[in-house]
């Protein structure tokens, strides 16, 4: 009997180690991310200053892994769908308004990361404005390891007429505030950017940036 005992004891704390084991060592997990508390649609008057500002999408949200071992992001990217449009925004800048940085490459631990995320479209590519209609936003992360995106963000947004009509001064920002109590993305008009430094983000674009 207490031989019989000990052995069930044994094969217990044999599960419990093999089961933290796998919890913390072997589990590679994924990331996830919280509600963003604001979402911003507007011009990019930080980057290419002799042309027409870009359009924009930014956001602040905590990235945290599921895994204690933590993930790596590759890339994170955003897109826009509005009826049959769709507009990718690839360029990805992140960190506060002191320490913006491109990003190409995030460690994700379980703790979690919390920052504001900007996201551009490429000069190169085909001119996109925010206009009226239902926008279906969607955040993408490419983790290390992983054949395809995971899907961080799913969203609808609502641009209504007036709000367009605002949008047309390049001075004028979109923002939608996360309202915790109606459970919803409450919009206005600001006619100012988030505030960074134009300087910083260009440099976090491009590290030889020099504007002299």
């Amino acid at each position: 009997m207490i031989q019989a005992l000990t052995t069930i004891i044994s094969l217990l704390a044999l599960a419990v180690s093999m089961l933290t084991a796998w919890l913390t060592l072997f589990r590679r997990g994924t990331v996830e991310m919280t509600q963003p508390t604001v979402i911003y649609f507007g011009a990019d008057k930080a980057h290419w200053r002799e042309q027409r500002a870009p359009p924009k999408v930014f956001l602040r949200t905590l990235l945290f892994a599921t895994a204690r071992r933590g993930r790596v992001i590759q890339s994170l990217h955003v897109t826009l769908t509005r009826n049959e449009a769709r507009q990718t925004f690839n360029v990805w800048v992140y960190g506060e308004k002191d320490q913006l940085v491109r990003g190409s490459g995030l460690f994700v631990g379980e703790a979690g990361i919390a920052a504001n995320h900007h996201f551009l479209t490429t000069p190169d590519g085909s001119p996109f404005t925010f206009i009226e209609g239902s926008y279906h936003l969607e955040l993408f992360a490419q983790l290390l390891g992983d054949r395809r995106p995971k899907r961080l963000l799913s969203q609808r947004l609502d641009i209504s007429r007036d709000l367009a009509t605002a949008l047309r001064d390049e001075k004028a920002g979109l923002y939608f505030d996360w309202g915790p109590d109606s459970g919803r993305y409450l919009p206005h008009i600001e006619m100012r950017e988030p505030e960074i430094d134009p300087e910083l983000f260009l440099k976090a674009l491009n590290p030889s940036f020099d504007r002299n």
